[in-house]
């Protein structure tokens, strides 16, 4: 199998869209990370009612904390999608093997992970628009980074 983009979720804490996210992977053929601690239990009943029978918990890498995450991401490029970003992720060249960092949909990630991450980019929006369901981000810009390395 070629090498695919790696979609990783920085404490999420949403149930429902971390499911959906699982799914998007799943059927799009990317690996997903887990930076804990999450905010809600993987046998909650929101999460098991939108993650159905996609749930494979040997392809779900978890992190204990963000620094065992950047730890074992030291040689890698970690790509980070934020409303703070000022690159325009279509104008991005994605490599198949990128890992691309999302933020918890409560509060982004913080300062510090900013600081750790040379490539911060950003899905453009409506001038007064706040930021899209995560869940959606990761589907736009999953596709974008296998549309460019042909593994669509």
């Amino acid at each position: 199998m070629k090498t695919r983009p790696k979609i990783s979720l920085y404490e999420p804490d949403i149930p429902q869209n971390t499911a959906a996210i699982i799914r998007t992977c799943a059927c799009l053929g990317a690996e997903l990370e887990i930076i804990e601690p999450c905010g809600f239990l993987l046998s909650d009943k929101r999460f098991k009612r939108v993650v159905m029978d996609y749930m494979d918990y040997g392809k779900i890498k978890f992190y204990q904390s963000a620094e065992h995450f950047f730890e074992e991401k030291k040689n890698q490029r970690i790509v980070l999608m934020t409303t703070k970003g000022s690159i325009n992720y279509t104008k991005f060249n994605f490599k198949a093997d990128d890992t691309i960092l999302f933020g918890r949909e409560s509060a982004g990630v913080p300062e510090k992970v900013h600081k750790l991450i040379g490539d911060r980019l950003k899905i453009p929006m409506n001038e007064n628009a706040r930021s899209l369901n995560i869940a959606s981000s990761v589907a736009i810009v999953l596709a974008e980074s296998l549309r460019q390395n042909n593994l669509m």
